[in-house]
């Protein structure tokens, strides 16, 4: 939905007929008021338009106005009409949190393009709000694997049909795809969500100190050891233990890890008594690991008892209508953190966000996502398309990410869109049957089909 209501407060009649004139020409819908009095009543934080007001009324002046305004809804924009006496006022006014300020006389069309400013400030709060809300109403999975392209809807499936067995899972997908997240997903969607979830990185550990890493080890199994100690792994009793990075362990471990995973028990160093583990072990790799095991590079027999259920995550090239909506999300959660109001993403940032290559993927995004947020530097940074493909092919991924981008800025609502982009409805439909875009999946907050 796109605001265009304005509400107008001036006491002169002959100002009120003027300016309402040049704003209908323009597009808008204006409700006039010759006071402030009432102004109120029509504003609410749901209120998808913007208050013109002059600062010198009988009764309650302008400024009374936009202090009562903003404590209803801190992020309105209130546009102040001010005589050249008042420039000072209107100036900190705008400290206080006006949007900006006219000084009379104004031209008409400085008017309009001053209010069709504010409004689309005012349709991407509320949009940012309702992503938010999005958000807030999703299940928890959908709330820690976002998206909508359709091989993001096939992994919530996957981790949903999963979630509840005992099965453990291998997860594969390049650098900053989000293994750890959805390993965490699937721990939170499971039985075992109130256990330890343990995480381990394979690449990380001393290679000297693995083994009691891992499996524990008993008083004076080693020169040091002067007290026995719990392994990682049975510190993830009732739990999950995630091992990522499980191309890097040593070979020599991995037959000891074989044993773990095969019979659910555990011996610590130093000891011969197992002991029982009750875990679902997720392991995550960035290597293909069927490659990996033909080359000898890790234990086929491992790989096979690790991938009961393989997810794939896929790079951020395999989903790049999810991009805007990702980036919203993560640029909200920055500012949150940051403790920062929420910042205005145009559309055509999103549209060149979506278009551009990200290597690191997710995780690169994020950074882009803070920086955007901190105001470090513009979100879109350098990057192009592959080489390997062909102008066709690049001027139509341009289009389609670009349609994408001002769906998702319009939350799906199609009037908006097409007068955006300058196209007729029916042309917009033949281009969202072109690239297979459904409206509804920009829509903030809509279900998913049910797991069959």
């Amino acid at each position: 939905m796109t605001a265009q209501k304005v509400l107008f407060v001036d006491d002169e009649e002959h100002l009120r007929l003027a300016s309402r004139q040049a704003l209908d020409l323009a597009g808008f819908d204006v409700d006039c008021f010759s006071s402030a009095e009432r102004v109120r009543d029509f504003v609410s934080r749901s209120f998808a338009g913007v208050v013109v007001t002059d600062i010198r009324m009988p009764g309650k002046d302008g400024f009374t106005l936009m202090q009562e305004l903003l404590e209803i809804d801190p992020e309105l924009p209130v546009i102040l009409i001010t005589g050249h006496g008042d420039v000072q006022l209107a100036v900190e006014a705008m400290r206080a949190g006006a949007y900006d300020f006219i000084e009379k006389p104004y031209a008409s069309a400085y008017l309009a393009d001053t209010v069709g400013r504010a409004l689309e400030k005012r349709r991407m709060t509320l949009e940012i709000r309702k992503l938010r809300s999005a958000v807030g109403g999703r299940d928890l999975l959908e709330a820690r694997l976002m998206g909508r392209a359709p091989v993001m809807v096939e992994i919530r499936r996957q981790i949903r049909a999963v979630a509840e067995t005992h099965a453990d899972v291998l997860i594969f997908g390049d650098t900053g795809t989000g293994k750890e997240v959805a390993a965490r997903a699937l721990h939170a969607s499971s039985a075992r969500k109130d256990k330890p979830f343990v995480a381990i990185n394979c690449a990380a550990l001393p290679a000297d100190l693995i083994e009691s890493e891992l499996f524990g080890h008993e008083t004076g199994a080693f020169p040091g050891a002067m007290r026995a100690r719990f392994g990682k792994f049975e510190h993830a009793q009732g739990g999950t233990v995630f091992l990522d990075e499980i191309e890097s362990m040593p070979m020599e471990l991995q037959a000891k890890l074989l044993r773990a995973v095969q019979e659910r028990t555990v011996t610590r160093l130093g000891s011969n008594e197992p002991i029982e583990l009750d875990v679902r072990f997720i392991a995550a790799s960035k290597l293909d690991l069927e490659r990996a095991a033909s080359e000898n590079g890790f234990r086929r027999d491992l790989l096979y008892r690790l991938n009961v259920v393989t997810i794939r995550m896929p790079p951020l090239e395999e989903r790049k209508e999810d991009i805007p909506r990702l980036f919203i999300q993560l640029a909200n959660e920055a500012a949150a953190r940051y403790q920062r109001q929420p910042v205005d993403i145009p559309p055509a940032t999103l549209a060149a966000l979506a278009n551009r290559e990200w290597p690191g993927n997710v995780r690169e995004l994020r950074n882009a996502a803070e920086r955007f947020v901190l105001g470090l530097g513009p979100a879109a940074a350098a990057g192009g398309d592959g080489e390997a493909k062909s102008l066709a092919e690049r001027v139509g991924e341009y289009e389609r990410n670009v349609i994408a981008a001002e769906l998702t800025a319009n939350a799906g609502s199609l009037k908006p869109t097409y007068q955006a982009l300058g196209l007729s409805r029916k042309s917009l439909y033949e281009k969202l049957q072109k690239y297979g875009l459904k409206r509804e999946d920009f829509i903030p907050g809509d279900s998913e089909p049910p797991l069959s």
